[in-house]
This record gives structure tokens, sequence and C-alpha cells, in this order.
């Protein structure tokens, strides 16, 4: 096999013939030995029937659908587990990514040998205040927070060598940074390429404004995780180490003052650098014990189940 199209999709039965018969027609074109694989992420409307009605006109389409909808990211999960070709290309159902970019994503990943091979929809017909502008300051935060240089970390037309989505872990909704997870397992060789960004022909979009705040908290998070996810001791033992010396500190102070400078003087729970050195001795025994809880975790953790698959086809 080599291409495995991974299609997330939720509520996109209009888009979903016409997007199979163009991947269809670049396909036999190319001569590429392909399969199309569709992640019903809980649809309420007739996606999966359709999908079902393709994988029996071309046995080629592979269907996953999930009992409910659990997000994009665990959707994409779902599919690169079931992707058999060297080349993992992802792509969305809404016809806004153009199936012609495929071939050369291909030879990027198999001649040049990049590893990840991320779209830039360098012109966008979007709306200019709604979408353009903040996923421009998006990116901007996520390139300097990451250090993965890409201009479009949103954009769904991304192509990966198989090695790379069979290494990952995508949860949550860190499908944004799947670049960046890539970087973090090693997979360093990562690349961008301008591709055609086309209207959308049916439906709405399924990401409001707070796909933005979701998408900085994530990056919050996705930075914490690639520098102490497998250390947390190094963080909060850092932490508790510096707070637990400032309330030592204090009370050292506190103690000498009241010993041998000051002994007449007020009582030290009237003094506010008592509470100060209280305050910063707990919080640093807390810290350290953060730390232990979380090098405890990471020790002993275990894949969880996060999604639910109701039915599958030809998988």
């Amino acid at each position: 096999m080599q291409i495995s199209i991974v299609i997330p999709l939720l509520n996109e039965q209009d888009s979903l013939t016409e997007l199979h018969d163009w991947i269809v027609q670049v396909m036999q074109s190319n001569h590429f030995m392909y399969e199309i694989v569709f992640i019903d992420d809980g649809s309420e409307d007739d996606s999966w029937n359709t999908i079902r009605a393709l994988s029996e006109k071309n046995e080629n389409v592979k269907g996953i659908r999930f009992l409910k909808n659990y997000g994009k990211s665990q959707a994409l999960h779902a599919g690169f587990e079931a992707a058999k070709g060297e080349v993992v290309i992802t792509m969305d159902a809404d016809l806004q990514d153009n199936p012609e970019e495929i071939p050369e994503l291909y030879i990027l990943i198999k001649q040049d040998n990049y590893h990840v091979v991320s779209g830039w929809k360098k012109k966008r017909y979007d709306s200019v205040i709604t979408k353009n502008i903040p996923s421009k300051l998006f990116n901007w935060a996520a390139r300097r927070t990451s250090g993965v240089k890409l201009h479009d970390f949103n954009c769904g037309l991304k192509a990966f060598n198989r090695d790379v989505v069979k290494n990952i872990e995508v949860s949550g909704e860190m499908h944004r940074y799947i670049p960046v997870l890539a970087k973090n397992a090693g997979f360093s060789n990562i690349t961008e390429k301008v591709v055609q960004h086309q209207a959308r022909k049916y439906g709405s979009t399924k990401f409001g404004a707070e796909r933005f705040v979701n998408g900085f908290l994530d990056l919050i998070t996705i930075w914490f995780v690639s520098k102490f996810g497998r250390q947390p001791m190094h963080l909060f033992g850092a932490m508790g180490v510096i707070m637990f010396m400032v309330g030592f500190g204090f009370s050292i102070y506190l103690g000498i003052d009241k010993l041998f400078l000051n002994p007449t003087g007020r009582l030290i729970t009237e003094r506010p650098q008592f509470y100060i050195a209280l305050v910063a001795m707990v919080i640093g025994t807390q810290m350290f014990l953060a730390g232990f809880l979380g090098e405890i975790m990471v020790r002993s953790r275990k894949n969880d189940t996060r999604y639910t698959i109701s039915k599958k086809i030809n998988i």
C-alpha cells in the first residue's frame, strides 16, 4: 500500500461522494495503490450510509464510525491506527483541501525523505476578521513556542511517513500540533508546502472562535509536556526548592532576630515575615509532592481508551 488517505468528518454527507470521486481520479491517473479511511466522528446526518455506499462501490474505501462525537484528534488517532500505507495523507472532508496536491506530497515524503510535510494555505478563502487574522496570530505564537517553523499549523492537508503516525499519540485537541508531536518524538525532518485552498462548497464550518482559545491552551500544554512530561520533578522540584528556601530563609531570620537581636520585641506570629515563611514552606512542600506524584504517574501510566468505535468497514 503506497498511500493511506485519512479523512475525519462530522456531518459532511453532501461532500463525501464528490471528494471520493476526486481522490479516485487522482489516484488512478498516478497509478497509486491507495486506501481511503473515512472516520465518522458521530455524524447525525447520512454520512455513514454514504461511506457504506462508497465502500460497496470501491473496495479501497474503509470506514470507522464513532459512537458519538469525540473530536478531530481522536478521529485522526483512529485513522492512524488503521492506516496501512507507506505515506499517510490527512485532509478535511469539506472539499477545501485539494486532492490534486497528494502526488507532490507523496514525492516529498518518499523521495526527499521528509518525515512530515504540512500544507500552507497561503491564499485563504475565509473571513479575514473571524479566521484569517486570528489564525495568523495563533500560528505566530505556535512557531515561537514550539520551535517548529510552519506558517499554517491548522491546515488539515498534511503528509506523514508511516513511522511518524505509528509512533505519536494524538489526544485531546492536539491535531493542530501533530508536527510538534512528531518533532518531540524525534522526527525532526519537517517542511511545508504551499497548497491550494478552496471555498467551502457545502454546509458550514464545525469550528467556532473557541478553537483559537483552545488552541492556545493546547499550545501551553504541549510546551509543558514536551519539556517536562517525562521528568515533572525537574519543574515542580525546582519550584519547590525555591519556595522552600525562601520560607526557610525567613524562618532563620526570624529566629536569629528573636533570640539575639530583639528578644523583647513583637511576637513572631505578629510579624508579616512569619506568614511569608509559613506559606512559602507549605507551597514548597506541595510542589515537591506534586513532582513526586507526577513522576509516579509517568512511570505507571497506561494508554487509556479515548473513544468508542461502533462500526467498521473493510478494517
